[in-house]
């Protein structure tokens, strides 16, 4: 069954400078494309909001009917420097002219160079190295291999468990499913998992206990003493939210951490690269990470990922036993070193600062008007999200939500489906190259998408 519909309804026309609607949504010739995709993929793959991208450039998005969607999804949290760059297509096309599109885990030159300046942007560079990989599910597996294995060398297999948080999500695969903090993923894991366990995680508002007294409380019913704790594994943000820990809770997590010698890992897929206003979220619990993971919006555009590590802990495997087939591509390399130089050359991450403090104070603005309805609202930099709730109650209403990011799409905003734990929650993320004109606009969009549906 198809989240959104289908069905080709008349929608009022847009044309504004930052959206054009002037079709039938979803767009009636673009129907082929979507009943082709039914008989060829699951719908497990599919699931956003009915557009056929046929390009994308800065924070705007098109398809080759004549419309023109203003982006709060950065492709998920991807385009953080924005849509088709030039300066990131340069840098792909530089390294296709040179030659080299594969070399599996060969040294080449660039590569080198990424790590050396992944390392430099670490809490720590004379103390962290710097491993690339594929995706973001493959790179949170070999945080958790690390993790496991350096309590396993140091302490033997008592220290087992790999602690994560409730409503957390790590990735798709084995590993990171189970370290995720979603019941409704784990169904089809039988008999595995039984090391990996989750406490309830400090957000305040679904979770009011925000006191890590509360985190020694939960090890402690699931009969698990701190000496056998491998590694903890935590979002900067929960993405369901955005949902942050409290300053004091991250820094007593880590203090926790260091008393037992347990391998503290930060999350920071959808985190990273300025998207909180700060070069990594952590930067805001002024804490420093064992372990990082990070991706997506590294390279604002192609696959690629990384872990960055205590060089104690990246040390433990020998040569050849991490490489896989595609880390490190070249291609995807130098989209990385690309997006990288115009995070900094762009100040982007001041960008999402300043135009943060903006997005926090409309998106209050519009809660303030259903306070019954929008439970609340979570906005740290440029990325935010309302929490739709049954009316009176902290119950999540995915299919309100829901009915909101459609009225958006109809109007030309364009954001991902709904996340959360049951889809309530309207997510916002556009690329760090908006400005503030464009992002009040989308604002004003949301609002008034709002007020139709809840007024």
């Amino acid at each position: 069954m198809e989240k959104y519909d289908l069905t080709p309804v008349v929608v009022p026309e847009v044309n504004t400078k930052y959206r054009i609607i002037r079709t039938k949504l979803p767009v009636p010739e673009s129907l082929p494309i979507f009943e082709a995709l039914m008989k060829s993929e699951p719908q497990s793959m599919r699931g956003q909001p009915p557009i056929v991208w046929d390009r994308a450039e800065g924070f705007q998005v098109y398809d080759r009917w004549g419309n023109k969607w203003l982006d709060f999804s950065s492709a998920v949290l991807v385009t953080n420097v924005g849509h088709g760059r030039q300066e990131i297509k340069d840098a792909i096309r530089e390294m296709l002219d040179q030659g080299l599109l594969t070399n599996f885990a060969f040294v080449h030159e660039k590569r080198a160079e990424l790590c050396r300046v992944l390392q430099s942007l670490s809490s720590n560079p004379a103390n962290y190295q710097v491993a690339l990989f594929s995706g973001g599910s493959e790179a949170v597996e070999y945080a958790i291999k690390l993790a496991k294995t350096y309590a396993l060398e140091k302490y033997g297999p008592s220290r087992k468990y790999l602690v994560s948080f409730n409503n957390a999500f790590h990735g798709a695969t084995l590993g990171s499913v189970l370290a995720g903090g979603k019941a409704v993923l784990k169904k089809w894991i039988v008999g595995e998992g039984s090391t990996f366990v989750q406490v309830p995680f400090p957000d305040g508002y679904k979770n009011e206990n925000i006191f890590f007294g509360f985190f020694l409380k939960s090890l402690d019913e699931l009969a698990i003493q701190p000496k056998e704790v491998a590694g903890v594994i935590v979002e900067s943000y929960q993405g369901g939210g955005p949902d942050f820990m409290p300053h004091a809770y991250a820094q007593q997590l880590e203090t926790f951490c260091r008393k037992n010698d347990i391998v503290m890992i930060y999350d920071e897929m959808q985190s990273g690269f300025g998207r909180t206003g700060k070069f990594w979220a952590y930067e805001h619990y002024g804490v420093t990470p064992d372990i990082i993971t990070c991706g997506k919006g590294l390279s604002s555009s192609l696959p690629i990922a990384a872990v960055i590590g205590r060089k104690d802990i990246m040390a433990l495997y020998p040569s050849g036993s991490t490489v896989t087939t595609h880390s490190g591509n070249p291609v995807c390399v130098a989209a990385a070193l690309a997006s990288l130089e115009l995070l900094k050359k762009e100040g982007l991450v001041e960008n999402a600062r300043k135009l943060g403090r903006v997005l926090s104070s409309e998106l209050h603005k519009i809660r303030s008007k259903y306070p019954d309805i929008l439970g609340c609202v979570r906005s740290v930099g440029l990325v935010a999200g309302i929490q739709v709730v049954k009316k009176g109650t902290k119950d999540p209403d995915g299919q309100t939500a829901l009915r909101i990011n459609e009225q958006c799409f109809q109007k030309g905003l364009l954001m991902f489906a709904p996340a959360g734990v049951a889809g309530e929650c309207i997510k916002m993320g556009p690329p760090l190259v908006i400005n503030e004109e464009a992002l009040r606009e989308g604002i004003e969009v949301l609002e008034e998408a709002c007020d139709e549906i809840l007024g």
